[in-house]
């Protein structure tokens, strides 16, 4: 059953994200505005949802599942990065929670970099 709320739900989440595509593209601008307002905006209704969560533990699993995982996993995964930052801080872990965000920020954009050109190379060597 589990398994079927986070599907569902990514299913939406992912439709949604489309459809945020559809609304906000900006094709003259360099600025992402798409992808920023969807991760903004994903991180409020993380805020929003986890605030439900800890005020009505009855919602903590199914909803958590379906709601977080689910609708928020397909919408944007930064909405995720958000809330585990933030439990991080409130759990008096700033320095743990620095060293995350900060890492997954630059090493996510090295990474990214790095699977980029090494596929290049490997497509030019053919």
């Amino acid at each position: 059953m589990n398994w079927l709320l986070v599907a569902c739900g990514g299913a939406i989440g992912a439709s949604l994200r489309y459809g945020a595509g559809l609304i906000i593209t900006k094709p003259q601008s360099l600025f992402p505005w798409t992808t920023w307002s969807v991760n903004l905006f994903g991180c409020l209704l993380a805020g929003i949802f986890f605030a439900f969560t800890l005020r009505y533990p009855s919602l903590q699993n199914e909803a958590r599942l379906f709601l977080m995982v689910g609708i928020l996993g397909g919408f944007t995964t930064f909405s995720s990065f958000g809330l585990e930052t933030f439990q991080l801080i409130r759990q008096g872990q700033l320095s743990i929670a620095m060293v995350y965000a900060l890492s997954s920020l630059v090493l996510g954009v090295v990474i990214l970099a790095l699977g980029f050109y090494l596929t290049q190379l490997c497509i030019a060597a053919k």
